[in-house]
């Protein structure tokens, strides 16, 4: 399936007005700045409630919870939701739903479905694998491929990659496809690997659900791989790197990708990392601390280039981020969600910050400049800020992954963190928010033990 430029920024989360989506975050920053208490209601008031479909799922138990009898999320008056998709269930192709919700991205499928492509961040010899031919490598991770009906329940459902390790996030693409990311660098004789790790893999999004060949793109980097966002103007990739001490990188293709598989047979392209050159502070430049005084100051940005893209080791003089540190690349703490939205990249840094409970930092690739938008200066209001994404109506969306309850936090236009979801059954990180294409569900994973939800509402409705 091919996605129009238009079609692609529904799904990135542009709205059709053209919402500037850095003001909210702007907003946000301003009011803890300045002191004042930066949460508003929201939607309202969160509640547990039962699934939607709960009588269907009477009997399911998972980590001793009954998935029909429990309210797994607390969400606002008039949101409702269903669990969609299970660890352990079976599929169409046999196989069993893997563990381990991670990312995910959502595509407009035939007849008013929708289809999901989730990944799974299974370790190489853990639990719950995703089982499924052809398979890169004789371990358990990889994702697997969802086609939601308007009804917001499973049609089909099978596994759309295998063979690969901890499957964290990763990114959709403007040609129809998801860009699945290796957050594992594994060397073959380890772990039961036979093969290298730590490279991206493509999945189409199609309805006709296929395993795709496990072919590493290894033009795109070894590293710590975590997440993606892809330019509609230029095919230019954006990555994050989920390691105390990441670089930030952009992959420039050869030749432009126009479809599933270009970046697999035409190959190649320019790996480089992100430079910031501030007077005053020394080389590479570290965003971990003492960074709230550029706070929506854009800084110019350059990029130096990975010579080495595929080391054979992980010592850190010859790794991606050693190389690109060298030659001066920003470090940045613990790079995780990544999204493209009306025109930036935004990406979040999980322990980023003086109290290390997150940063939300936009790349803007027509300035080329990089903006910090927000740090986490009460881990009360946020807490480890992971998976980010941006609604069709201009509110960003944050997934927690920290201690305690978890949160999916909202940020809107007049920069009010709002609470909009939260984890019912447990302490689990919720993980891949995204929202369908229509923009009338919000797909979203408890990660462990490994539930998918749509969740549908009065979206539009003013939040205080």
């Amino acid at each position: 399936m091919s996605l129009s430029r238009r079609h692609f920024f529904k799904l990135a989360g542009a709205s059709a007005i053209g919402v500037s989506m850095v003001s909210p975050l702007e907003a946000l920053y301003a009011r803890a700045a300045n002191g004042q208490v930066a949460g508003g209601i929201g939607y309202g008031p969160l509640e547990p409630k039962l699934p939607e479909n709960a009588d269907e799922l009477v009997g399911v138990v998972l980590d001793g919870i009954n998935l029909g009898t429990q309210p797994l999320l607390e969400l606002p008056p008039g949101f409702n939701y269903t669990a969609i998709s299970y660890t352990g269930q079976k599929m169409d192709d046999g196989a069993l739903v893997g563990g381990n919700h991670d990312g995910m991205a959502a595509f407009a499928g035939p007849k008013n479905t929708t289809i999901l492509v989730r990944n799974h961040e299974v370790s190489a010899n853990g639990s719950n694998p995703i089982v499924g031919l052809p398979r890169y490598d004789q371990i358990g991770g990889g994702t697997t491929t969802i086609i939601v009906g308007p009804n917001r329940r499973v049609k089909q459902h099978s596994v759309s990659l295998a063979g690969t390790i901890r499957n964290c996030a990763g990114g959709p693409t403007p040609w129809g496809s998801w860009i699945s990311c290796e957050e594992n660098l594994t060397l073959p004789g380890t772990g039961g690997a036979t093969k290298k790790h730590g490279y991206n893999f493509e999945v189409p999004a199609t309805a006709d659900i296929q395993v795709a060949a496990p072919i590493p793109l290894v033009a795109m980097g070894r590293f710590n791989h975590e997440a993606v966002a892809v330019d509609p103007d230029t095919g230019y990739i954006y990555q994050t790197e989920d390691d105390g001490g990441s670089c930030f990188y952009r992959f420039r293709p050869n030749v432009r990708p126009n479809k599933y598989g270009d970046l697999q047979e035409r190959g190649g392209g320019v790996l480089e990392a992100l430079v910031l050159d501030i007077p005053g502070r020394p080389s590479p430049v570290n965003t971990r601390t003492n960074f709230l005084q550029y706070k929506n100051q854009p800084l110019s940005v350059r990029w130096v280039q990975i010579d080495n893209v595929d080391p054979d080791n992980n010592n850190f003089a010859s790794s991606v981020r050693g190389q690109g540190q060298a030659k001066g690349a920003a470090i940045f703490s613990r790079g995780e969600g990544c999204w493209y939205g009306n025109g930036l990249v935004y990406f979040t840094c999980t322990n980023g910050g003086n109290i290390g409970q997150g940063q939300v930092f936009a790349y803007d690739p027509k300035k080329n400049t990089l903006t910090l938008v927000v740090e986490s200066t009460d881990i009360e209001k946020l807490n480890f800020p992971d998976n980010i994404t941006v609604a069709p109506f201009g509110d960003l969306f944050l997934c927690e992954d920290g201690e305690g309850t978890e949160y999916v936090h909202g940020v809107n236009k007049n920069g009010e963190l709002y609470r909009f979801a939260t984890n019912a059954i447990n302490g689990s990180e919720f993980a891949g928010a995204c929202f369908s294409p229509d923009g009338h569900t919000m797909f979203v994973n408890i990660q462990t033990p490994g539930i998918t939800c749509a969740i549908w509402g009065p979206w539009t409705r003013k939040r205080a």
